[in-house]
């Protein structure tokens, strides 16, 4: 018994070493190949921040949503979920 589980250890190390390595190679080939870029749209460093595409507000409504509260509201909110999500943790990881 103490051998088999010696061996699946090798084998999930293995496993895990060539899903790593292929991982890595896979992003170097995408890289080297430049996949996924597209010429007319060369941003340069800044590429994957939207507002770098030129004219960039046309594609977005700002009258899609409006709210009716105010912000402080959504502060409170979102701090209270937090320390709830907290207490929460605390709580699990005591039993």
């Amino acid at each position: 018994m103490a051998d088999r589980k010696k061996i699946l250890k090798v084998l999930a190390k293995l496993a895990t070493a060539c899903l790593v390595a292929g991982t890595l190679i896979t992003a170097l080939v995408i890289m080297a190949r430049r996949d996924g870029l597209s010429d007319q749209l060369d941003f340069g460093a800044g590429a994957y921040y939207y507002a770098d595409i030129p004219d960039f507000q046309k594609y977005v409504r700002d009258d899609v949503y409006s709210d009716s509260f105010p912000d402080i509201l959504y502060w409170i909110i979102f701090l209270a979920w937090g320390g709830l999500m907290y207490w929460l943790w605390r709580w699990i990881d005591r039993h």
